[in-house]
């Protein structure tokens, strides 16, 4: 019998529980999908951040509808996924911000080894145009070494990124240029 009144009273509570929306869980939802939107879901996990949305917007359709157990299983979805997205745009954005801070490190050390056969291409007469020519590629690198520089500063990897896009071929064509003509300017050996 005391068995019956402790079942009794738990189905009372679910059933009460079931009664109201879910109001404070699709609080819940909302406050993880904003958390999520300030980790950067909408550009490192978007997918994940547009399922939390649906689910949250599925969650206040049912509740118009009077259907709050399932607005209660659509709340809890929306709140996990956007906890997904949450980590996932964190753990993306953390890889990004680390390939791009290599990427930099590279560039510069091409850079350095630009001017430095530059400065050996002087010393050999290499002809004033190709050093010109080569000097300009290499502060076109420069310039946009800072810019990419600049955009980690504020944090915005995938500007940093954009900006790097092909830079270390344009550091190697002209480190190639410079060294063609250093060759060029040696003597050639007699047979």
């Amino acid at each position: 019998m005391y068995a019956r009144v402790r079942i009794a009273i738990f189905a009372t509570v679910l059933l009460a529980a079931c009664g109201d929306p879910p109001n404070r869980e699709m609080d819940q939802a909302q406050g993880a999908i904003d958390a999520a939107r300030a980790a950067g879901a909408e550009q490192y996990a978007a997918e994940e951040l547009a399922a939390a949305v649906t689910a949250l917007d599925q969650a206040k359709d049912v509740v118009a509808q009077g259907d709050y157990r399932s607005a209660l299983t659509y709340a809890l979805d929306s709140r996990e996924r956007a906890q997904n997205a949450a980590k996932q745009a964190s753990d993306q954005r953390a890889a990004v911000g680390s390939q791009t801070e290599r990427a930099l490190t590279e560039i510069g050390a091409l850079l350095d080894r630009g001017d430095q056969r530059l400065a050996v291409a002087e010393a050999q007469k290499v002809p004033r145009r190709t050093i010109t020519k080569v000097r300009s590629a290499l502060d076109n690198v420069r310039a946009t070494l800072q810019k990419a520089s600049a955009a980690v500063e504020r944090g915005d990897y995938q500007a940093a990124q954009r900006e790097l896009n092909g830079v270390s071929r344009q550091t190697m064509a002209a480190i190639e240029e410079i060294d063609k003509a250093i060759a060029a300017r040696q003597p050639r050996p007699r047979r």
